[in-house]
This record gives C-alpha cells, sequence and structure tokens, in this order.
C-alpha cells in the first residue's frame, strides 16, 4: 500500500480501485443488485430500530448501480424521520459550487440532476445543514474494517463530512466483495464509523 506522503501513488492506486469497483458494478444483473439492496434495506431497518429514537437523518440518493437507498429514504419519511438529501445542481443544469442539502418532501418532489441522480427540489440549504444530522449514510466504492471509504474522487463528500464533529454517526453501504482488507487514505479521508452490506454490519 503506498504510503500517506506519496500522493501520485496514493491517486493512481485509488483510480486503479474505482476502475475495478466500477465494473464490477456494471456487470452485476439487475436480479442480484434487486436482491443486495432487498437484503441490506432489512439489515438497516434493524440497524436503526436497534439505534434508537431517530428525528434526523441525511442519505444519499443511488443511482442504477450504486447500493441502493431509494426505498430507505421513503421508509425513513413513513417513520416520520426528516430525511436531509444532497443538492449538486441548480436545478437549470449547472453544478452548485460546493455541498448543498434540502429536505425530502416526497418523490414528486424530486428532479433529476448530474449524472441522472435524483435530487430534491425544495429550499436549498447551505453546508453546515448536515450538522442536524445524527446519522449521515454516504456513498462509496469500497470501504475497509477501519472505516476508510473510497469516494468517486469529485471530493463531494470530503467538503461535506469536514463540517462534521469528529464523533459523528457516519455511515456507508457497499456490497460484500467492496470490503477490502485495506483502502489508501490521505489525510482528508474521513473514517466512517459504521458499515453496511447486504449480509453484515460493521462496526469501525
Amino acid at each position: 500500500m503506498p504510503q500517506a506522503g506519496d500522493v501520485e501513488a496514493l491517486n493512481g492506486a485509488k483510480a486503479v480501485l474505482r476502475n475495478a469497483v466500477l465494473l464490477r458494478r456494471d456487470t452485476r444483473s439487475d436480479e442480484e443488485r434487486r436482491a443486495n439492496d432487498e437484503a441490506r434495506f432489512g439489515l438497516i431497518q434493524r440497524t436503526l430500530l436497534d439505534r434508537g429514537p431517530l428525528d434526523k437523518l441525511a442519505c444519499y440518493l443511488s443511482s442504477d448501480t450504486e447500493p441502493g437507498t431509494l426505498q430507505l429514504v421513503a421508509w425513513l419519511a413513513a417513520q416520520g424521520v426528516e430525511v436531509l438529501l444532497p443538492v449538486l445542481t441548480d436545478g437549470d443544469g449547472g453544478l452548485l459550487p460546493g455541498p448543498a442539502w434540502a429536505w425530502y418532501t416526497g418523490p414528486d418532489a424530486l428532479r433529476t440532476g448530474r449524472k441522472s441522480i435524483l435530487e430534491p427540489t425544495g429550499e436549498v440549504l447551505g453546508p453546515e445543514a448536515v450538522r442536524e444530522a445524527e446519522v449521515i449514510i454516504c456513498p462509496a466504492l469500497a470501504a475497509d474494517p477501519a472505516g476508510q471509504r473510497l469516494g468517486r474522487g469529485a471530493g463531494w463528500y470530503d467538503q461535506a463530512l469536514a463540517e462534521l464533529p469528529d464523533d459523528a454517526e457516519v455511515w456507508t453501504l457497499i456490497n460484500d466483495d467492496e470490503l477490502l482488507n485495506e483502502l489508501p487514505a490521505q489525510e482528508w479521508d474521513r473514517p466512517v464509523r459504521r458499515i453496511i452490506t447486504q449480509t453484515r454490519v460493521i462496526d469501525c
């Protein structure tokens, strides 16, 4: 594994891993993806219920090949939990300059944003809004038992998670074959505290 100071080697190692995971996700059948999502949703439900009362949660809205969250968001809203969702665009196709959020108010208040990712159409809130969430579920391409996560490389969640205190409950969702022994990490990479796959929950 490259050392933390070797930026070029770390970036190269991350790029190789990203490509490998994205290729594997692209080749998964719809049937396997649905089965994984259903099993993972059940684990998330039980984990959240075991955690106790929850008022506010932040969560990503999944794209086609990511571990699904649309069912989770709808279920949380039905339980009375306020769900904070990422906003990436200004509604006209332009990217916002940094992390922004809006509250979920139902499936009819979602629009298709960048790379066909859904986003809420409500009042846009600044990056500090994520501090209201008691649990933050962020995406990852891979993770390791120490809580290091591999994102897509755009830095959106690196900036978003920087708003949070060190003890924030940051979780991520991946597939079993995306849990790796060790990931290359840099000083700005924020570890997560919990990883949920379709078969297990790993506390980091």
